[in-house]
């Protein structure tokens, strides 16, 4: 069955010309990947008028990969945004956890990482011994979660693929690796929906939210500390084998000291935020490639070498996180001819640099035998990268494995309207799907 353009159905209509691109207005998520073209040939920086971090400054919107890619791996020159607000909060002489408005991970950001140097230990001794390189400790429990999804979805010919299996898997896994128990998990998925409201319901390019938005985020957000509070408590008296029982007794050798609740649950909430999202859209736009590709399921199925660059290619073809507004440039810069000054904020539209035809030869193609194919900006790069892409890999290349066992094939389900949710992350709403079953399973 072939996918039908949905572009009818959005609120914003295809753009032809640079006057009708808009990456940031209702609808904007089904036409990026043609507005990408147009700015790639017409507009490659972008300046927003105004959009700054001040009244006065400017905000520009980078689409080329080797612009971003300069910008994330200098984190000198291209200063995090979050260091500003890092900064102010420490010159305040406030302590971050008195101070209105402020989340738990950037409570925690101020103590424990504040610094590069401090960012790569933190990185280094709490958090990839867990979700980075240490992931593959996971590989037996990812395995039980994929196959308890599938034997419950694949009861059906037909399945909303993104509410039996994409969604679930990685809620699953992160409630595993934190040690959180399953029966939790409808509860964690709406405070994992309120720590990312910004990033789905907030206008433009900062993602901003109204006031009742903000209001609303931070009353769910009060019961997820708490919760987080209490299973800290409880796994300080006795520690289990997950990540919060390892960062209450932990030595953070980096500041010589153990970690405060405060701290952990700084933690938590950044493992929760950057741990459901990117592995549902990533494994949801698999799918979808799979239908669209006449013999990829085969090709998949004969060949499990092939799954790895596959995911690759997925995440290169239509990034998860399509872009954010995370650096301040500190001096005056040049972007393919256009003068940014120093102060401006810069917004990295990593899904527009993963498909730059002057980067990937073929770009809009999936090529499975692509030379270095992990070089996409998925998970952005340099110092800053995604800390969880390591479980985010392992999860995406387990369920196509165990998939491939169950099925003899995959296709699109009547019904499809393919629409993605707002914001910034490219996010399908719903899936609907067929599925073969596998005569004998591998």
């Amino acid at each position: 069955m072939h996918r039908q353009a949905n572009h009818d159905l959005s609120p914003m209509r295809c753009p032809h010309s640079l006057a009708d691109v808009d990456l940031f207005g209702p609808g904007a998520a089904e036409h990026w990947y043609e507005a990408y073209a147009i700015l790639h040939n017409e507009a490659p920086v972008v300046r927003l008028e105004g959009q700054g971090l001040a009244p006065d400054r400017d905000a520009y919107i980078l689409t080329k990969y080797e612009d971003i890619s300069r910008v994330v791996r200098d984190w000198d020159r291209y200063l995090p945004t979050l260091s500003l607000l890092v900064a102010q909060i420490k010159q305040s002489g406030k302590l971050a956890r008195d101070m209105p408005d402020l989340d738990a991970m950037i409570q925690s950001i101020v103590t424990l990482r504040p610094t590069p140097e401090l960012w790569r230990a933190h990185r280094q001794e709490l958090t990839d011994p867990w979700v980075g390189p240490g992931a593959k400790r996971h590989e037996a429990m990812i395995a039980g979660h994929v196959d308890h999804l599938l034997d419950d979805m694949l009861r059906h010919e037909e399945a909303d693929f993104v509410a039996a299996f994409a969604r679930q898997l990685p809620q699953r896994t992160m409630a595993s690796v934190l040690g959180f128990p399953m029966e939790d998990i409808p509860q964690l998925e709406i405070w994992g929906n309120a720590q990312v409201m910004s990033y789905v319901h907030g206008c433009g390019h900062n993602n901003i939210l109204t006031p009742d938005q903000t209001q609303e985020k931070f009353r769910l957000l009060a019961g997820f500390s708490d919760y987080v509070r209490d299973q800290v408590r409880e796994k300080r008296a006795r520690p289990c084998n997950d990540m919060i029982s390892f960062l209450t007794q932990v030595h953070y050798q980096a500041l010589d000291r153990n970690l405060s609740d405060d701290e952990i649950n700084g933690i938590v909430y950044a493992m929760v935020i950057g741990g459901l999202e990117t592995t549902q859209y990533a494994l949801a736009e698999q799918a979808q490639l799979i239908c669209e590709t006449p013999g990829l399921f085969d090709q998949l199925k004969a060949d499990r070498e092939l799954i790895r660059p596959f995911t690759e290619e997925g995440m290169r073809l239509r990034s998860p996180t399509q872009g954010l507004s995370t650096r301040m440039t500190t001096q005056d810069e040049q972007f393919q001819g256009v003068t940014v000054p120093a102060g401006s904020t810069l917004h990295l539209r990593w899904g527009a640099a993963n498909v730059d035809p002057d980067e990937f030869e073929d770009a809009r193609s999936l090529k499975l035998d692509r030379k270095a194919v992990t070089r996409h900006l998925a998970f952005s790069a340099g110092p800053r990268v995604c800390p969880g892409a390591g479980l985010s890999r392992l999860e995406q290349t387990i369920s196509w494995n165990h998939i491939l066992n169950r099925l003899e094939g995959m296709d699109y389900a009547e019904g499809n309207s393919f629409l993605h949710q707002p914001g910034i992350m490219l996010g399908t709403l719903a899936l609907n799907l067929t599925f073969t079953l596998a005569k004998e399973i591998v």
